[in-house]
């Protein structure tokens, strides 16, 4: 799936990976969808704000597939990529009470397996469907 670089774009790529688990897995509980549905818009939206600078004329690539019981998303911007390991850690007292700088937090917290590509513009994220 081929998105633009457009905010709007993130709810309706979101419900469509919503749609294809439901479609897929019948018996999956609420929690893991809400779980999916939010690190999907968090990568969306960190690929159009910070990877591609919200630029209209670069593209967002999404491809997700389910093998077994688990869900594969990748989220690729066509921005410069980042460093994961210099984020800062939004734990730290000095960190909390900024109003960004969670997101990634909260994908590895939610997610199964989060893993970015070696230029840092892609993020790969599975879940158990459950």
């Amino acid at each position: 799936m081929q998105l633009t670089t457009d905010i709007k774009s993130v709810r309706t790529a979101s419900a469509e990976i919503i749609k294809y688990i439901r479609k897929e897995k019948k018996a999956i509980s609420k929690d893991t969808l809400f779980d999916i549905k939010l690190c999907v818009e968090e990568a969306i939206r960190n690929a159009v704000v910070h990877g591609n600078e919200n630029k209209a004329d670069l593209p967002i690539e999404i491809s997700f597939s389910i093998k077994g019981d688990k869900i594969k998303i990748t989220i690729c911007d066509s921005g410069k990529g980042f460093v994961f390991g210099d984020l800062p850690d939004p734990t730290d007292g000095k960190n909390l009470y900024k109003e960004s700088g969670r997101g990634i937090y909260i994908m590895h917290r939610l997610m199964d397996k989060l893993e970015y590509n070696e230029k840092g513009n892609c993020v790969t994220m599975e879940k158990r469907l459950i």
